[in-house]
C-alpha cells in the first residue's frame, strides 16, 4: 500500500510542480490570439470552457489503455507502478502538452502537419498514412471492446446490435458539431468513469487490498519468461503512461481552448489524471485476487476466446462495489472507449480534410471524407479483438517516438529547453525498435533477446546522431 499511494501522491505533485514548469518551457502567452476565435467555425473551431475541453481531452484519451493496458501490464510486476508514475508524469504528460500547445500556435492543424513542418515532407507524408490508419484502427477497436461489455450487460442484445449502435454513435460524433453531441453527452460519460476509479480507489483503501511493494523487485514477474520487461511492459501500458494516440487528439481540443493559459490544465492535467485511473486499475488488479500469482492464475483460467482485461474488469467491479456500483463501474470502463473510438475517427477525418485542404464547414465535404472512413473501419472491425490490440499498442508507441522528436526539434529550433523532450524520445526510440525485433511473429521478428537490446540500440544511436549531425539543417520558419 506504501507504493500505492506514494505514486499518487507523486503524480499529483508532478502536476502541480513539473507541469508548471513545462508550461515556463513553452512560453504560454495569456495574450496571445487562439485558434477558437481566430478560425471559429461552428463546426471543429468552437470555444469551450476549460473544464469542458478538460473532461473532453480527458475521455478522448482515457481509452481502454489505462484500464485493460494497466491490467495486463502489471502482470510484469511491481515496475508497472514506476513506469505508470514517471511515464505520465515525464513522458506523456510532456508528450500531450507540447504537442497540444504547438497545435495552438499553429492553428489548431492535425498532428501530421505538426510532425511534418519540424522533421520534413518526407514524415509528414508518411505521418498522414501512419496517422490514418492508426486512427480508423483505433476507431475499431473501440467498437469492439465496448460492444462486448455492453453484450455482457444486456445479455438479450447480441454483440453485432451493440456494434451497430456504437458504430451509428461514431458516425454522428465524426459529423456533427463538437459542441452537439461531444460537448453534451460527456459530462455524463464523464461521471461514470469517475464514480469507477473513486469506487474502486476506495475499495482498495477499504479492503486494505495486498497491494505489490516496489521492495519486491523490478524484474519480470510474467508467466512468460520471454516477456521482458522491458521493452514488453513499456507497451502493454502506453495510454495510462505515454501515448502516441493522445497527439492526435490534443489538435481537437487546440481548436476549442480559450486561452493558452488553461493548456497546462488541459493537456498536461489530463495525461496525469489518466495516469491516476491506470495507477487504481494496476493495483485493484495485482491485489483483488490474492497476488500477482492470483492474477495471472484467473486469467490463465479463463477461456482463449474471453477479453481477459474485462473479465477482470468484471469480477473486481461486482465484488468490491455491489451490483449496483459495479454497473456503475462497468459503464464507466465502456464510456472511456467510447470517447476515444468517436474522437479517433474525428480525428481522422480532421487529419484527411487537413492535407487535402479540403473546409470542414458544408456538411457535405465533412461526408466526402468520411464516408471512405467509416468503411474501412467497418472492414477492420471483423478481425479478432486481441490481435487489433496487440498491433494497436505497437503502432501507438511508435507515433509516440515520432511526435516526441517533432516535439524535440520544435524546441531546439526556438532555443528552448529541448532535453525534456529528448530524452523521453531517445528511451521510446529504444522501447519500440526494440518491441519490433523481439515481439514473436507476426507482430515483430521473434529475435533472441540479446539480439533484439543490440538492433535496438543500433537504431536509437543512429536516430540520435541524425538529431545533432541536422542540428541548424533545414530550420523551418518559426511560428
Amino acid at each position: 500500500m506504501v507504493t500505492f499511494a506514494g505514486s499518487l501522491l507523486f503524480l499529483i505533485a508532478g502536476y502541480l510542480i513539473y507541469g508548471r514548469f513545462m508550461e515556463r518551457v513553452f512560453g504560454a502567452d495569456t495574450n496571445r490570439p487562439v485558434p477558437a476565435y481566430v478560425q471559429q467555425d461552428g463546426v471543429d473551431y468552437v470555444p469551450m470552457s476549460w473544464w469542458r475541453v478538460f473532461l473532453i481531452q480527458f475521455l478522448n484519451i482515457a481509452g481502454l489503455g489505462p484500464i485493460f493496458g494497466a491490467i495486463m501490464g502489471v502482470m510484469f510486476g511491481p515496475a508497472a507502478f514506476l513506469w505508470i508514475v514517471l511515464g505520465s508524469i515525464f513522458g506523456g504528460a510532456v508528450h500531450d502538452y507540447l504537442s497540444g500547445m504547438m497545435s495552438v500556435r499553429q492553428g489548431g492543424v492535425s498532428l501530421p502537419e505538426l510532425a511534418g513542418k519540424q522533421l520534413g515532407n518526407g514524415i509528414r507524408l508518411f505521418m498522414r498514412l501512419f496517422s490514418l490508419v492508426l486512427m480508423v484502427l483505433v476507431g475499431a477497436v473501440f467498437v469492439s471492446g465496448p460492444a462486448g461489455l455492453l453484450a455482457g450487460l444486456v445479455p438479450d442484445v447480441s454483440i453485432l446490435v451493440w456494434t451497430v449502435i456504437i458504430f451509428v454513435y461514431y458516425m454522428l460524433a465524426t459529423l456533427l458539431p463538437i459542441d452537439k453531441i461531444i460537448g453534451k453527452i460527456y459530462p455524463v460519460f464523464g461521471f461514470a468513469l469517475l464514480f469507477m476509479a473513486v469506487g474502486i480507489l476506495f475499495a482498495l483503501f477499504y479492503n486494505k487490498a495486498p497491494i505489490p511493494e516496489l521492495t519486491g523487485g523490478l524484474g519480470s514477474h510474467h508467466p512468460d519468461r520471454s516477456m521482458h520487461v522491458f521493452p514488453m511492459m513499456f507497451v502493454s501500458i502506453a495510454c495510462g503512461a505515454i501515448s502516441g494516440f493522445h497527439a492526435t487528439q490534443s489538435p481537437i481540443m487546440a481548436r476549442c481552448i480559450k486561452n493558452e493559459k488553461y493548456g497546462r490544465r488541459c493537456f498536461y492535467g489530463a495525461m496525469v489524471a489518466e495516469g491516476i485511473v491506470a495507477l487504481i486499475w494496476a493495483a485493484a488488479a495485482s491485489s483483488f485476487f490474492g497476488s500477482l500469482d492470483g492474477l495471472q492464475q484467473y486469467v490463465a483460467a479463463l477461456p482463449e476466446t474471453a477479453n481477459k482485461a474485462a473479465e477482470v474488469v468484471n469480477v473486481i467491479s461486482k465484488d468490491w462495489l455491489g451490483a449496483a456500483g459495479g454497473f456503475l463501474a462497468i459503464l464507466g470502463v465502456i464510456a472511456a472507449p467510447l470517447t476515444s473510438g468517436d474522437t479517433a475517427l474525428r480525428s481522422a477525418r480532421l487529419i484527411a480534410a487537413d492535407f487535402l485542404h479540403i473546409d470542414q464547414k458544408p456538411v457535405t465535404k465533412r461526408l466526402l471524407i468520411s464516408v471512405p472512413i467509416f468503411i474501412l473501419t467497418f472492414v477492420i472491425l471483423r478481425m479478432n479483438f486481441d490481435i487489433l490490440w496487440r498491433y494497436f499498442a505497437w503502432c501507438n508507441q511508435t507515433l509516440a517516438v515520432f511526435t516526441l522528436w517533432a516535439i524535440t526539434v520544435y524546441l531546439r529550433r526556438r532555443k528552448k529547453l529541448y532535453a525534456v523532450s529528448l530524452v523521453p524520445a531517445i528511451f521510446m526510440t529504444m522501447v519500440c525498435s526494440t518491441y519490433l525485433f523481439v515481439a514473436p511473429r507476426p507482430e515483430g521478428f521473434g529475435l533472441p533477446y540479446a539480439v533484439s537490446l543490440s538492433a535496438g540500440a543500433v537504431i536509437t544511436v543512429f536516430v540520435v546522431a541524425c538529431f545533432f549531425v541536422l542540428k541548424g539543417k533545414n530550420k523551418n520558419e518559426i511560428e
